[in-house]
């Protein structure tokens, strides 16, 4: 797995308030060991921009497919475009476009890029370099409850660990509390998906939590998840959770 460092990181504005859903959305700033500036930004959802030392990256962007809608022509052009799956709320080829620029990196799994037509494929297990300095380690997301495994099957789909100048970010997708997840070292940043019976239940986002260790959790694509409940699981846990606008 990716290795890193610890970094300082800061929120630019307050936390969630416990029992809403309507979560703050602000962008957080964080360092990498050598100083250089990461900002996470959350969109909606599944959706987040990642500007690293002015490279600009985009998880998951959908436009019209998840309310509120998101017009990513207004956006900086990607030069990395990173996708999990290929469900609606995850997979929007307009979206897609509309932040791409002729140099954009598209990262995907095969079914995505059969989709689209193009794109960089990676699989569960494979590891890239994009840049000096900047890694990408496709991961398995995936469902494990009975009666929920059509949803998001083994080997098909990939959450990514990013790597930037040492800082790792670890981008869920959609997955339970797979036991891969043990095997994650130095994660500084965690998105992980709570939103029964795609993703995770609360309780299994403890368990998911407490094997990924990260400095920092985003709960995300989250739903109709009532976020007190979420403070409630993770209590006792020694990470900073920040709960931002990703119903």
């Amino acid at each position: 797995m990716v290795a890193g460092c610890n970094a300082t990181g800061s929120s630019s504005g307050a936390q969630g308030r416990p029992g809403t859903d309507a979560t703050v959305a602000v962008a957080d700033t964080f360092a990498t060991p050598s100083g250089k500036k990461i900002v996470i930004t959350p969109i909606k959802h599944g959706s987040l921009e990642i500007n690293y030392n002015g490279l600009e990256f985009q998880i998951d962007p959908v436009g019209k497919g998840v309310e509120p809608a998101t017009d990513y022509s207004r956006f900086r052009k990607a030069d990395y475009i990173l996708v999990t799956h290929e469900h609606f709320d995850h997979l929007d080829p307009a979206a897609i476009t509309a932040v791409s620029k002729p140099s954009t990196v598209l990262v995907t799994n095969a079914r995505c890029a059969a989709k689209l037509g193009q794109g960089t494929v990676m699989k569960n297990g494979d590891r890239r370099t994009l840049a000096p300095g900047i890694t990408v380690e496709a991961v398995p997301a995936y469902n494990t409850t009975p009666g929920h495994t059509q949803f998001h099957p083994k080997g098909r789909d990939n959450g990514y660990v990013l790597g930037l100048d040492g800082f790792n970010i670890y981008i869920g997708g959609d997955t339970e509390d797979i036991p891969e997840m043990a095997r994650l070292k130095n994660i500084d940043v965690a998105f992980l998906p709570v939103n029964q019976p795609y993703t995770m239940t609360p309780i299994q986002l403890r368990r998911a939590a407490i094997m990924v260790h990260p400095r920092v959790l985003y709960p995300y694509h989250y739903g109709l998840t009532d976020t007190a409940t979420i403070r409630e699981e993770l209590k006792g846990l020694k990470l900073d959770l920040r709960l931002r606008n990703f119903k």
